[in-house]
């Protein structure tokens, strides 16, 4: 095991072999001489230097220190434990005593340690190799001889046989020195390429891990906002609730309490009942009229108004709640938290621009696209058929036809205006029909003076209050077809929601009917 993690660490990263004249780079990593040099040119064209383990940059080509201390160390764990003895293969000749080989002849079929090496005849037909033990996958498996050339053409080693005469006859054939060298040039382009884009992976990995952090650390602050709004929202609701229901139970308890009062008011009339009429029943003229209380004995108007006005506010006022509006604005607030797009408020607002070509040629529209502004001039613009011709209108360049999307617009320029959203097919040559909201194929909110209102098909709803900012969002989810205006004021206000069916892409529409209007940045300030 120790042995096995001293060669771990006496390999060099790039080929993964053994060091081989090991040198060392400014950073302290370590490499053969021949591996970093290839490093190093092939890196000197895309005209940076970096070192292959640790990626840190040089301005100019790194000089090579020769590390002779480790060229020791390898040099000793090399002798310790060479290399043939790890290979398992020994010498055919060393009968007695097996002796590690050094080299395999391919012509032989033999394998020679130092010793019989050294007396092997050294004739060129005698092809010697790394010791191995499968010669017979280094010669030709038809003509049983040594495996000498590279065909270019099948890719495949052959022998002398198969390009003179075999089945590879007049193929581009290659010596194996020459076809390996070759192979070996493409994998060390490779693995240039592999090494940068493992670069270029770490620097996304830490690009991305530094991003994290951020966002763990705003997701922090974030979560604790968020868990105390949420917190207080609970609360609030909870004591609603509760008072809701404590009124709701207090009318049954007002009116038991009203009709315990008229009982014993009703008592006391009974006793006054049975007492006048014991007094008329009475033949004395002197005991009727020493009588002392029958001045209260006839007082009838004793808090008779006071209990009837008590009567007719129990029996119609409904004890003083209104359900309807509580059950109203929980229903507005329910749609607001329904309609509530977490990613949409992440990713930021759709980036809205104005489509030049579709404005009525009474319209500016700025150099950005977001600006649109009522000009006193006809601007020179060719009359094509996307042009809006009657009205002052214009459309954004950007359609949608999916997904859930939201935009914004600054309204506090102008004091007469519509904003919403159309169909591609909306009538761009008509007067009044061609307005956003006056049709089938568009849906929009609308200011004229002090009045708000919002418009789809000819029908206008009217707001019960006014906009109280100068910022209105639109909000649009494609798939379950929903159209939704907000008044951005604090806390945000929903004012309507239009559902239908959508047929076609929708692209946002505005029409100034005076001064301008502004479409707001991509992300909310």
């Amino acid at each position: 095991m120790a042995s096995a993690n001293l060669r771990a660490e006496l390999e060099c990263s790039v080929c993964l072999n053994i060091y081989t004249d090991p040198v060392n780079l400014r950073c302290g990593h370590n490499f053969c001489r021949v591996c970093i040099d290839r490093v190093l040119d092939t890196q000197g064209g895309s005209g940076g230097y970096s070192c292959p383990e640790c990626r840190e940059k040089f301005p100019a080509r790194p000089a090579l220190q020769r590390n002779i201390t480790l060229r020791n160390i390898v040099g000793n764990f090399l002798s310790a434990q060479p290399h043939q003895e790890e290979s398992g293969v020994f010498c055919t000749y060393c009968v007695d005593y097996p002796a590690p080989a050094v080299r395999s002849c391919l012509l032989c079929e033999v394998s020679l340690c130092d010793k019989h090496l050294r007396v092997h005849k050294k004739s060129p037909e005698h092809v010697l190799c790394d010791p191995t033990l499968s010669m017979e996958s280094r010669k030709c498996s038809v003509h049983k001889k040594i495996l000498e050339y590279y065909c270019t053409e099948d890719e495949t080693c052959i022998c002398v046989s198969c390009s003179l005469a075999g089945e590879h006859r007049g193929h581009q054939v290659e010596m194996l020195d020459e076809a390996s060298e070759k192979k070996k040039k493409t994998l060390r382009n490779v693995l240039q390429k592999l090494l940068t884009k493992r670069e270029e992976m770490e620097e996304r990995v830490q690009s991305l891990q530094e991003h994290r952090r951020k966002v763990e650390e705003e997701a922090a602050g974030d979560t604790e906002r968020v868990t105390v709004l949420f917190r207080d929202l609970r609360r609030r609701l909870e004591d609603l609730e509760k008072r809701v229901l404590r009124e709701i139970s207090g009318r049954a308890e007002r009116i038991s309490i009203s009709i315990r009062d008229l009982e014993i008011k009703k008592e006391e009339l009974s006793r006054k009942l049975r007492h006048i009429e014991e007094l008329c029943n009475v033949t004395d003229p002197l005991t009727v009229l020493q009588e002392s209380d029958t001045g209260d004995l006839c007082d009838t108007e004793d808090g008779d108004n006071e209990d009837r006005e008590r009567h007719e506010e129990l029996l119609h006022d409904g004890g003083g709640l209104d359900v309807d509006g509580i059950s109203h604005t929980l229903h507005t607030l329910s749609d607001i938290i329904t309609e509530v797009n977490v990613s949409s408020y992440i990713q930021g607002a759709a980036d809205i621009l104005l489509d030049v070509n579709t404005a009525y040629n009474y319209l500016h529209i700025s150099d950005d696209r977001k600006t649109v502004s009522l000009l006193d001039r006809k601007q020179n613009r060719p009359e094509t058929p996307e042009r809006f011709q009657h009205r002052y209108q214009v459309i954004s360049s950007r359609s949608f036809s999916s997904g859930r999307h939201y935009w914004e617009v600054d309204v506090g320029g102008s004091d007469s205006w519509i904003v919403g959203m159309c169909y591609p097919s909306i009538d761009r040559r008509g007067g009044r029909q061609s307005g956003i909201g006056y049709n089938k194929k568009s849906w929009g909110l609308w200011r004229k003076g002090d009045q708000y209102l919002v418009r789809h098909a000819k029908k206008e709803i009217l707001l019960p209050s006014n906009i109280s900012s100068n910022r209105v969002r639109i909000d649009l989810d494609y798939e379950v077809g929903r159209i939704s205006f907000y008044d951005l004021c604090d806390p945000i206000r929903h004012l309507h929601t239009f559902t239908t069916t959508f047929t076609e892409p929708l692209h946002a529409g505005i029409y100034v009917g005076g001064g301008c209007i502004k479409i707001c940045g991509r992300n909310r300030e």
